[in-house]
């Protein structure tokens, strides 16, 4: 019996995804998954505006840094969106680029259902395997913030924060990051 050749996905497949959603593209794998709801949004907006001031402006922080939300991350063949990325200023890439092909010094991939498994294992996989330094992980539903840093291309768990905590989170361990206003709570759902 012939042996069947498995075609590998390769970037030009990632434009056929349907439109409102996410693709990417790991080991040759093309996963896809809906734009995320409301507490993944918040959870990232509240980092993105704690994050922001300190690290990449120099306002009540250190600056020194280039954070962006969802770049599309172009490494080896692997085509990776991670929610929120950073760069030291030093090997950020060039911010005309659609695509960067420098791997971020952080990312912080925000958990949903859909996709736990995939930000948890092949995602931060992938990551290590590229060199990125840090990793957080969010999860709005739990109320968990779990921080890693690479070792030896492996994952070290840091620590978790989770609920009210107010912690300093390496790599951005300059501040105390409130960890209140990322999670959705009922008295926010009632809102609106």
């Amino acid at each position: 019996m012939a042996d069947l050749a498995v075609r590998r996905a390769t970037a030009e497949d990632l434009q056929h995804a349907p439109p409102h959603s996410i693709a990417e593209l790991v080991d040759g794998v093309v996963h896809v998954q809906p734009r995320p709801a409301g507490p993944h949004a918040l959870a990232g907006s509240v980092l993105s505006e704690e994050l922001g001031p300190p690290f990449r402006r120099g306002r009540g922080g250190p600056g020194g840094w280039v954070l962006l939300f969802e770049p599309e991350l172009h490494l080896d063949g692997d085509v990776l969106v991670p929610d929120l990325a950073g760069w030291r200023v030093g090997r950020a890439p060039s911010l005309r680029s659609v695509a960067f092909e420098v791997a971020p010094d952080w990312v912080c991939e925000i958990l949903t259902p859909a996709s736990i498994k995939w930000d948890r294992l092949t995602k931060s996989e992938a990551y290590a395997r590229h060199g990125v330094e840090w990793l957080w992980l969010v999860d709005p539903a739990t109320e968990l913030l779990e921080a890693y840093t690479l070792r030896e291309q492996r994952w070290l768990r840091l620590g978790g924060w989770s609920g009210d905590d107010v912690a300093r989170i390496p790599s951005f361990d300059a501040i105390e990051l409130e960890l209140a206003p990322l999670w959705v709570r009922e008295e926010d759902a009632r809102k609106g």
